[in-house]
């Protein structure tokens, strides 16, 4: 889907979150594999979100929006800087390979912070138990 071929497609009276989510995929480059891959969730995880089955949580949220180089009120309202505004303006190779990097290593940065939470609760809810033994 493209602006070209569907005008009106980035209209938030017009859009799902799904849509604007699938849109600015595309116009990204990427296939599902790709985001999710990048974002680190299933294929059947961004399938759902493209669709409006489900929804991704907050945190989720920002990673997609920097990835697809949109803001997070238009990923979600269709307000704001979406995909392909004139604003953001074409970019050159070298700032492209930047910012794909930049995302990834923020990216990776999340997935630690997650993981560390999840950690973090793991090993509370462990002293939690061998302290009452």
């Amino acid at each position: 889907m493209s602006p070209e071929t569907e005008e009106g497609w980035y209209d938030p009276e017009a859009t799902t979150f799904g849509d604007r989510l699938s849109g600015a995929r595309e116009e990204a480059g990427m296939t599902q594999e790709q985001l999710a891959k990048r974002i680190g969730v299933k294929i059947k995880t961004m399938k759902a979100w493209e669709n409006d089955l489900s929804e991704p949580r907050a945190n989720r949220l920002s990673h997609l929006a920097g990835m697809l180089n949109v803001t997070l009120r238009w990923l979600l309202t269709g307000e704001g800087t979406g995909p392909g505004n004139p604003e953001v303006g074409d970019l050159s190779p070298d700032v492209n390979v930047l910012l794909e990097e930049f995302r990834d290593v923020q990216n990776q940065l999340a997935l630690s912070s997650e993981r560390l939470g999840r950690l973090e609760r793991q090993l509370r809810a462990t002293l939690k138990v061998e302290a009452v033994d």
